[in-house]
This record gives C-alpha cells, structure tokens and sequence, in this order.
C-alpha cells in the first residue's frame, strides 16, 4: 500500500469544532481528576489528568474512529471500512461502524490479545489475521480493500481521525480552564 503522508499540522479551529458536534452524541465526556501524590513524585503544583481510559472502548481511539466513519458519503458507507489494528483503534472502528451500521473490517496480527480480537468480533468487524509486521498488516489489508471495496481508515495516518481525537483535549481546556494559564504542559500518553 502506498504511504501518504498528510499535513503534519492540529487541525483548523473550524474542523476541530466540527468534530466535537459530530463526535458528541457517540462519546463519552470522560472526567479529569487530580492527583496530588501523583503531582508531588514529579515535582509541579497540580497534575490533571483526562480520563479516557473510561470512553467506550476504553480509549481515546473512539473519537477518531467516529469522526472518520460519520463523514463517509453514502457510497463509501456502504461499501465499509477498513483498518490494521492490534486493537485499540480496531474496536473504535468496529464500534463506529456498528453505530452507523456499515460494514466493518480489521486486519489484526496473530498476536493480538484475545481480549481486543473478542472485542472487535462483538462490535461486528470481520476480522482477517496476518503476521506481527507493518508489512504483512499494509498487505493484508490491500487484499481485504480490494475484495470488498472499502474505505481504509488509517489508525493515525488520517485527518479525520487526528481531528477526531483532538476532542480529547478540547474537552480536556474546557473542563480545566483554556485561558492559557490553566496548564503549563499538555502531555498525551499514546
């Protein structure tokens, strides 16, 4: 599968609050907590911290998923989606689809945990399994999007999906203050 490369910039004000509408009625506004032993191992006044792990599917990846699979045209809907996942951004995706009802596809490595795989299959993705390689997932998915016709949805590599999960943090300076003080450092674990 050719590699492309999209702009390497957040995205547009306009595009962010696009996504934050089209994302809210699929996602969780998840809490942020503080954590003052936290906070005082490394040394700052406040430590803040967004709680994704608490959004359906247990990650941020929802966000993303959605805002890519809500902006299909019909065509595209109807022929499904399609990603490579060890499984965080493939449950997303299978999740998203099943919420829009369009057919859903994974590539998942032989080596995915059982746990992601069960979750994929109970969201409704058909799943096709390759070796543990960026090769072997890029091939396997080429197959799968040339036997079904679907629109690949690439785990990180897409606009959709970086403005989606941009929510996050949206969400994030909303709770805790965006006048530009509130946080000395945003960090994003991924």
């Amino acid at each position: 599968m050719k590699r492309r490369l999209i702009r390497a910039l957040a995205p547009s004000r306009d595009e962010l609050a696009a996504a934050m509408t089209r994302v809210a009625p699929y996602v969780t506004r998840t809490p942020v907590m503080t954590c003052s032993s936290l906070a005082q191992l490394i040394g700052c006044k406040e430590i803040h911290l967004k709680c994704e792990n608490l959004q359906r599917t247990g990650s941020f990846k929802i966000r993303g998923a959605v805002n890519a699979v809500f902006q299909l045209d019909g065509d595209q809907a109807h022929k499904g989606v399609a990603t490579h996942s060890s499984g965080n951004h493939g449950q997303a995706l299978a999740l998203a689809a099943k919420m829009r009802g369009v057919p859903v596809y994974i590539v998942m490595p032989r080596t995915a945990p059982l746990p992601k795989i069960e979750a994929v299959r109970g969201y409704g993705g058909v799943i096709s399994f390759c070796e543990p390689t960026l090769e072997a997932r890029e091939s396997e998915l080429e197959q799968v999007v040339a036997a079904t016709g679907a629109t690949v949805i690439h785990p990180y590599n897409n606009e959709h999906v970086i403005a989606g999960q941009s929510t996050a943090t949206q969400e994030l300076l909303e709770q805790v203050g965006d006048d530009q003080t509130a946080l000395d450092v945003l960090m994003a674990p991924v």
